[in-house]
């Protein structure tokens, strides 16, 4: 059968796997595996849709598939109209600070909006220009004119009621001020206003970082910060599902950087505002969010820094204890990745070849042979069973493609025999040097 797939996606599988990173769009393409997983995540997106909400957590060990994961999750939610986001925690982005860095989060969350139209991020614009169209239909319709003639300056105040309808619906703290920003979004769409249209959009992705500035260019009186942002992300949840999307689905990554703050008491304050979350959404206080976190087994387990030193969240979070390898729960909110066998790496490595050719208009010389020969030298190198990850085995696997496409004399045999394992695993905190606070 021949692969259906677009350059576009083609291009960012090999580019972004051959760095070492997951590409953003076109991962089912090289899906394998995570069968019962997805069909798990896309029972618990049904209910999202239907209003519930949703917090999973992606446990697993470094380079086992926990950001393949969230981004094939992106895919499938996008299909279902989800709008959909994914962030990073960093040593500056995080879930509670009093410094700037919980709202950084939210900036970056925002910057990432993505809808299946626009699947690589940055739809924010479109979503908000999409709803004030609709919103003039509207008015065009029930007003028997035409969407050009609506565009009129007589029926602004229709359309801007149509909005305030829409906003004071969807919003409950920091309302009156989302509701005005929207407004001058409005205005700066109907009217031309660059300016406006891209000050209204800084407020709303949380970068303004004083409420002189703010007032200065918008005329509101507060902005989004440390203390808000999660009230504005529930904001625009209801936002969406009102303009007609299913709801949104925020990703949340490297959850290691959470485990790894210094201080006591700042990490517990991060645990205290994810199990915030996790009881809204549990509890029914927020309909159509689903909150997905990735992490470690020791960012989840381990009783001094982990989830599990914040003892209200270790007993939402501990494993169904029926649970054995043969017998999984995936309906639990903790999910625990195994790692790809090697018959999944072997058709994970043909699917590649497949897309590599593929994008580089060639039919390079290695095939279900060469591709077991390669898994057999790999995995049996010294150090493979404790430091080789499906992350080196497939950037390694690249990199001989691309030797041989640019020199096709090279001797295959001799590039897979020279390839070394070396530990990739990012090096943790020493916990027991650290000054707790």
């Amino acid at each position: 059968m021949a692969l259906r797939i677009k350059s576009k996606e083609a291009k960012a599988i090999i580019n972004s796997l051959s760095g070492g990173v997951v590409p953003r769009i076109g991962v089912q393409h090289i899906t394998v595996g995570r069968k019962l997983e997805i069909e798990s995540f896309t029972s618990a997106l049904e209910d999202v849709k239907n209003g519930h909400s949703m917090c999973k957590f992606w446990i697993g060990d470094f380079g086992s598939g926990k950001s393949f994961m969230l981004h094939l999750m992106n895919t499938v939610a996008t299909k279902q109209k989800f709008v959909v986001s994914n962030a990073d925690f960093t040593p500056e982005n995080r879930l509670y600070s009093n410094d700037g860095k919980a709202v950084a989060l939210y900036s970056a969350i925002m910057d990432n909006i993505a809808i299946q139209t626009k699947p690589e991020g940055g739809a924010l614009p479109s979503l908000l220009d999409k709803w004030i169209e609709k919103e003039m239909l509207s008015v065009a319709t029930e007003n028997d004119i035409s969407i050009i003639e609506v565009r009129n300056k007589d029926y602004l105040p229709k359309i801007q009621s149509k909005l305030v309808e829409t906003v004071n619906k969807v919003t409950e703290t920091g309302g009156f001020d989302f509701g005005v920003v929207i407004l001058k979004y409005y205005e700066g769409h109907i009217n031309g206003d660059e300016f406006l249209k891209r000050s209204a959009l800084k407020w709303l992705k949380g970068e303004y970082g004083t409420k002189t500035e703010a007032r200065q260019d918008l005329g509101v009186r507060e902005i989004i910060n440390d203390s808000n942002y999660y009230d504005m992300l529930k904001n625009f949840t209801r936002l969406f599902v009102g303009i007609g999307y299913s709801g949104f689905m925020i990703n949340l990554d490297e959850a290691i950087n959470l485990y790894k703050i210094s201080t006591s008491t700042s990490r517990a304050k991060n645990y205290e505002k994810l199990l915030s979350i996790f009881n809204d959404c549990f509890q029914g206080k927020i309909e159509n969010l689903f909150m997905n976190f990735a992490g470690t087994k020791e960012f989840l387990e381990n009783e001094r820094r982990g989830l599990f030193s914040y003892n209200a969240l270790k007993t939402r979070l501990e494993t169904n204890k029926f649970e054995t390898k043969e017998f999984r729960d995936y309906s639990q909110p903790v999910i625990k990745l195994q790692p790809l066998d090697h018959n999944e790496i072997f058709v994970l490595l043909r699917k590649l070849k497949e897309v590599y050719d593929f994008n580089y208009e060639t039919n390079i010389g290695v095939d279900d042979e060469d591709i077991r020969m390669y898994m057999e030298d790999m995995f049996n190198k010294p150090g493979a069973d404790e430091f080789l990850t499906p992350r080196e085995v497939i950037r390694d696997f690249l990199n001989i493609l691309s030797l041989l496409r640019q020199n096709p004399t090279a001797n295959k045999s001799d590039l897979i025999s020279n390839i070394e394992i070396a530990d990739e695993r990012p090096k943790n905190l020493d916990i027991d040097s650290i000054e707790e606070f």
